[in-house]
């Protein structure tokens, strides 16, 4: 197990350093995409943009550059290009309301997903299976910012029913903390919840199709002791996968509309205001954020699912 961890990990941390090169690489090649020209202003003379690229070392080849970056992130010194701010205490202060987002609504989608999917594998094709299938299509379909606004202004503008944005910590307000991270919740979990409860359902029913799993259910075994000691238990495998990966991503910026349009400022946020600044340094360290925790969760999961079934790790 030690060995397949270490496998993960290694080849997570190649790409880590793949992503960093091809983020770094594309503010290169982009049009007016010269970091100088957004550090000296608008308006600012050809002198001062020459003077602000020698100061900033803009003028070196383009690997030092990279080079001399990624010092700077790793040494926690990075400073955004736009408004001369810490890069990294910028990202540390948005993460506790992207966190809150993500692992909340985490487990809203998935105890959602289980509750569906396993009331769909029970008569399949039956009048609730598809009745269940029409509505987690139409969530899927939804986009998620779509239904964020739509749930922001009714539900808090017209109907005052909920706070109509911001985050509250945790450890100030309880309530309010919920309160204010419930319609983001639900916006950022119904689709998913709808994609999740379809995959649950085709695992469980190819899994119940198992001769083994036939075999079991021969001895007298109950259905509802069949279902979770065995059936859920492997169905549940690509679930984890997807589930991990999901998670990695809303923090490491994947729900930047959500974020944006309840005004959570968090790191979705943060993202949002860099990339409409072209920000080299504030992108590179949300990207390496991202790819970490997506590598990070992608070993954790694959850990889990050799433990829940050995062929995995034997695979690997």
């Amino acid at each position: 197990m030690i060995a397949f961890a270490a496998r993960r990990t290694l080849a997570g941390l190649l790409v880590c350093f793949y992503v960093s090169i091809a983020t770094f690489l594309i503010f290169q090649v982009i049009p007016n995409g010269s970091p100088a020209l957004r550090i000296a202003g608008r308006g600012a003379s050809p002198d001062t943009i020459a003077a602000v690229t020698r100061s900033y070392g803009l003028d070196r080849p383009v690997w030092v550059q990279y080079v001399e970056l990624m010092r700077h992130v790793f040494t926690g010194s990075v400073v955004s290009y736009a408004n001369n701010t810490n890069v990294l205490a910028q990202v540390r202060a948005g993460l506790p309301a992207t966190f809150s987002l993500a692992l909340g609504a985490a487990v809203l989608w998935m105890a959602l997903a289980v509750a569906i999917g396993i009331t769909s594998a029970r008569k399949p094709d039956g009048l609730v299976d598809r009745t269940v299938g029409v509505l987690a299509i139409t969530g899927v379909s939804i986009p998620t910012y779509v239904l964020a606004a739509v749930a922001l202004y009714v539900l808090s503008y017209r109907t005052g029913i909920f706070p109509s944005g911001g985050y509250v910590p945790l450890t100030s307000d309880p309530v309010s903390w919920f309160t204010h991270l419930l319609l983001p919740w639900l916006s950022l979990s119904l689709g998913l919840a709808g994609f999740y409860s379809r995959v649950l359902r085709s695992s469980i029913l190819q899994v119940r199709g198992q001769s083994f799993v036939q075999a079991v259910y021969a001895r007298g075994v109950t259905e509802r002791r069949l279902m979770v000691r065995h059936v859920l238990r492997l169905a549940a495998v690509p679930l984890l996968a997807l589930w991990g990966l999901d998670i990695a991503g809303v923090v490491g910026g994947g729900a930047i509309l959500v974020e944006t349009i309840f005004n959570l400022h968090g790191v979705g946020q943060y993202a949002q205001q860099s990339i409409g600044l072209l920000d080299v340094p504030s992108i590179l360290v949300i990207v390496l954020l991202g790819s970490f925790l997506v590598v990070f969760m992608s070993v954790v999961v694959d850990v889990a699912a050799g433990l829940v079934e050995p062929r995995i790790r034997a695979a690997g």
